[in-house]
């Protein structure tokens, strides 16, 4: 048996970093989003805003890929901004508060008395976690349905379905079942539907023009389809229906409406400084539909999403007017790297593009590496297969991963920021992840 040493940091968040200056390198910027998108790593759009102005807003890659049909993505290009929803669908429950049809301490019951623990539920234990309802998108059998379309019954059964996960206001676990049920409040609560109150109460109120609750992909419409790397190529991915997330994920928008929408939440323009600092306030590091993201000595606040292939983040920086907006719809990268990238850029801070350069190592010596390492620190084993000039591995009941040579003895699978390196000679591997 083969050796396998582990060295394990864990990252939550990433380092910040500050802004003190009015002017960045674009050139610099922008070249490093080419090399990315042209090495297949990304594709999808990024802004910065500094207050009204755009500092930066750019697309690469593709919406639609489709031989000679394929669409090329523009500013104006919409991705499924996923959990970014949340910070919506808070908005407008701050937004009821105001108007007393809620408060933070309403029962669910009043709504969903079916709902285990329900009589103590409060909706601001929706709002920042701790309700301990079940995710219901943890279901085993998630990728059954998600693609069909639900109704709220039918949620609202998956939902109680599983026995809750803790005590409400015991600890905080994040949960989109949460959000789904904070969006059929807020039709409850105003007798019409999601998609009409997020017209009425934010899109239409402060002029965003493409932000909507989504649907089956227009790409007529400037929508995008997500992508899925492998195989040397992007492949299409499959779209879960919208009534599945709901109010935890079934908004469209643009990197530009979402830096516009961050930035006039915090201006006062939607909801009350109050109601913003009740918002903003942590509790085991969740807000209500918010979190914060520390840069060094910066603290911005923001969320992060995902949904089939899209993946996107939003942040906002108070001290500094900044808000920034990062939405992907393919990606075979860790994006907290591509974010520190950009951040540190634009912060002028040091920064050396990474080499995305393709290193080719000899197939008999590929042969050298193969085997199952296991180490008496850690529980998992890991087997490493040589096919062709490919390198994969597999951690014990895992699913195997691919990777990629950055020499002859050291390969990264950079999606989970995972580093391999081999020693032939001693027969072992050292393993870093984070």
């Amino acid at each position: 048996m083969s050796k396998l040493k582990i060295l394990i940091f864990a990252l939550f968040l990433a380092p910040s970093l500050v802004f003190s200056q009015s002017t960045f390198n674009t050139k610099k910027l922008d070249s490093l989003m080419d090399q990315l998108s042209a090495k297949n790593k990304f594709m999808g759009s990024l802004t910065i805003r500094k207050n009204n102005n755009i500092l930066f807003n750019k697309a690469y890659g593709f919406s639609l890929i489709k031989g000679n049909g394929s669409k090329k993505s523009t500013v104006e290009t919409k991705y499924r901004i996923g959990s970014i929803t949340k910070t919506f669908t808070s908005v407008m429950i701050f937004q009821l508060i105001e108007e007393n049809k809620l408060s933070l301490e309403t029962k669910i019951a009043e709504y969903f008395p079916e709902i285990p623990n329900a009589n103590i539920i409060t909706i601001s234990n929706l709002m920042n976690h701790r309700s301990g309802i079940h995710n219901v998108t943890d279901d085993s059998t998630y990728l059954d349905w998600n693609t069909k379309p639900q109704t709220e019954h039918e949620m609202v059964t998956r939902i109680i379905s599983h026995i809750p996960d803790f005590i409400p206001n015991e600890k905080a676990q994040y949960s989109n079942s949460n959000y789904i049920l904070l969006g059929y409040i807020i039709e409850k609560a105003t007798k019409k539907d999601y998609a009409s109150n997020l017209k009425e109460r934010i899109t239409n109120k402060i002029g965003l023009k493409n932000t909507y609750y989504g649907g089956k992909t227009d790409i007529r419409a400037n929508e995008s389809y997500s992508y899925n790397f492998e195989d040397g190529k992007w492949s299409q991915e499959p779209e879960t229906d919208m009534s599945v997330p709901h109010g935890a994920g079934a908004i469209v928008s643009t990197t530009n409406d979402l830096t516009k929408f961050i930035t006039l939440l915090f201006q006062g323009n939607l909801i009350s400084k109050s109601s913003l600092d009740s918002m903003t306030s942590l509790n085991e590091h969740f807000g209500r539909g918010i979190f914060s993201v520390p840069f060094f000595e910066r603290k911005a606040f923001g969320h992060t999403g995902g949904i089939d292939k899209f993946v996107s983040a939003l942040s906002y920086f108070p001290d500094d007017s900044i808000s920034v907006a990062f939405c992907t719809n393919g990606l075979d990268y860790n994006m907290n790297d591509i974010a520190i990238g950009f951040l540190s850029i634009f912060y002028n801070k040091p920064y050396e593009i990474p080499s995305l350069k393709e290193v080719h190592v000899a197939p008999e010596l590929l042969k050298k590496y193969e085997g199952i390492y296991s180490s008496s620190d850690v529980p998992i084993k890991m087997t490493i297969k040589a096919e062709g000039d490919k390198l994969t591995a597999q951690g014990t009941g895992q699913s195997p991963f691919p990777l990629e040579a950055t020499s002859d003895t050291e390969f990264t699978f950079v999606a989970a920021k995972i580093v391999i390196r081999f020693n032939a000679k001693k027969n072992e591997l050292v393993l870093k992840q984070g």
